[in-house]
This record gives C-alpha cells, sequence and structure tokens, in this order.
C-alpha cells in the first residue's frame, strides 16, 4: 500500500518535515499526563524514525516502538546506537500486534499508522491493539485527523502553507463526504533525488466517532483537544481549525 511505500522512501527527509518539529514540547505534555513517572513502559506504535520514543529515553523513560517501514525503524535504531539510548525498536504491523497487558502508556503521534489504513476495520484493529497492549488503568495518548478540519477548510491550501522546501508535496486533493476520506496525490523527492508519486486515501475522524470507538474497546474519561504542533495542552478546545485531534483515554 502507498503508506508503505512512502515510508520506506523517504526515511531520513521525513525529519525535515515541519510537522516533526515540536517533539521537546509534545513530550512534556506526555510527561505531565503519566506524572512523571519512569517507572512506565511505553509503547510508541507507529514511531517512524523515533523522534517521541528517542526524546522519552532521553528523560529516561522504559520504550518501545513499532513501526511498518524498515527504513525508518532502521535510522531509529542509529540513532540509538548514536546516543546510547536503550530504547526497543521492531518492524511491526500495528494491524498484528501480540502485546497483552505489558504497558502503563501506548502513544500515536502523528498518525502514526491510524488513520492511513484503507478500511476503517483495518483502523480500528490498530486502535484494538493499543488497547490490548495497555494495562489495566493504562493511558493511550494519540493525534488523529480532525474531520472537522476538511468540512470547514481547504486541505489544499493548508498542506500548501505547511509543505517546506524539501518536504512532500499533496496535489489532487479529493475530500469524500460520505466517508471522510481524503484522495489525493502525494509527491515526495526520495533520498536518491528521485521524484515520486503516491496515491493516497486518509480517513478523517470527527470527535463522537472516535469516542464511540474507544468505548467500545474499555475506555473511559475520553477526552478530545486541539492538537497544536509542539504544544500539547487540555486547555486548547478542540475547533474547527485544528487539522489534527489530541485524544487522552484511560483503559478501564
Amino acid at each position: 500500500m502507498w503508506y508503505e511505500q512512502l515510508f520506506e522512501d523517504y526515511g531520513e527527509k521525513y525529519d525535515q518535515e515541519s510537522f516533526t518539529k515540536g517533539t521537546v514540547g509534545e513530550c512534556d505534555f506526555i510527561e505531565s499526563e503519566i506524572s512523571h513517572n519512569r517507572q512506565f513502559r511505553i509503547l510508541d506504535i507507529g514511531c517512524g524514525t523515533g523522534r517521541h520514543a528517542l526524546e522519552l529515553a532521553r528523560r529516561g523513560y522504559k520504550v518501545t516502538g513499532i513501526d511498518l517501514s524498515e527504513r525508518q525503524i532502521s535510522i531509529a535504531r542509529q540513532k540509538a546506537e548514536k546516543e546510547n539510548l536503550d530504547v526497543k525498536f521492531a518492524r511491526a504491523d500495528a494491524r498484528e500486534l501480540d502485546f497483552k497487558d505489558e504497558f502503563d502508556l501506548v502513544i500515536m503521534m502523528c498518525e502514526g499508522g491510524f488513520p492511513l489504513m484503507e478500511t476503517d476495520e483495518m483502523n480500528f484493529m490498530i486502535l484494538r491493539n493499543a488497547a490490548n497492549a495497555l494495562k489495566k488503568g493504562g493511558k493511550f495518548i494519540f493525534t488523529t485527523l480532525n474531520g472537522l478540519f476538511p468540512v470547514f477548510n481547504s486541505l489544499k491550501e493548508f498542506h500548501d502553507q505547511e509543505t517546506g522546501p524539501d518536504g512532500a508535496v499533496l496535489e489532487n486533493s479529493s475530500f469524500d463526504i460520505m466517508t471522510f476520506r481524503d484522495y489525493n496525490v502525494t509527491s515526495i523527492v526520495d533520498e536518491s533525488g528521485k521524484k515520486i508519486e503516491y496515491e493516497c486515501n486518509e480517513r478523517y475522524y470527527i470527535p463522537p466517532e472516535i469516542t464511540w470507538l474507544l468505548k467500545s474497546l474499555g475506555f473511559t474519561e475520553i477526552d478530545i483537544f486541539g492538537a497544536r504542533l509542539g504544544e500539547f495542552s487540555r486547555d486548547h478546545k478542540l475547533t474547527t481549525k485544528d487539522f489534527e485531534m489530541l485524544v487522552i483515554a484511560r483503559l478501564q
């Protein structure tokens, strides 16, 4: 699928994207949500090149990072080795995880798998596996695409503003109001300098959908906020101007 090839083709360039620049502030928020308890075991689903996992490891947390892209996992391992950080990185499909009651916290940042899958059922499998990985009372923190945004705003204008000189370029965006999926052509210049295009589609969710999905998996205390780059906060009420939602839930 497009998401498998895309993240293989621009491994190192991924860290140059504008949306990767808020890692420290986002980890500050994650720490505050778990009361800075360094005994917590953390699972990072869709960890990419490891930016959140590595930052949390620098702060003394025990972190496992998984991603579907072997290229991105390889880069994450190289970073960890360079800094002598003890982080477990593994290539794994978030739809097929076998963790059970192992982690105190699961994070899934910046569309780390969910909601990139081609069917709603596959996206649900990722949420289910996150729930399975958590201990009772564990916390799940993730960001996902805000379905209110494309209803009131232009996705093309947003991506044009957000794209850096070396970033992925989104073209021919078409949002389907019946399925809440955005169909687009995304192009990148890979590490060899070759331009590659991918036919992509991503699922946007509205808050009641996320709440219902999580409740069906046994989550309680479900809170949804606007996700601002590097400035996650419970003070940021979700609006139609927020491209992403910040979701925080506790497993019953």
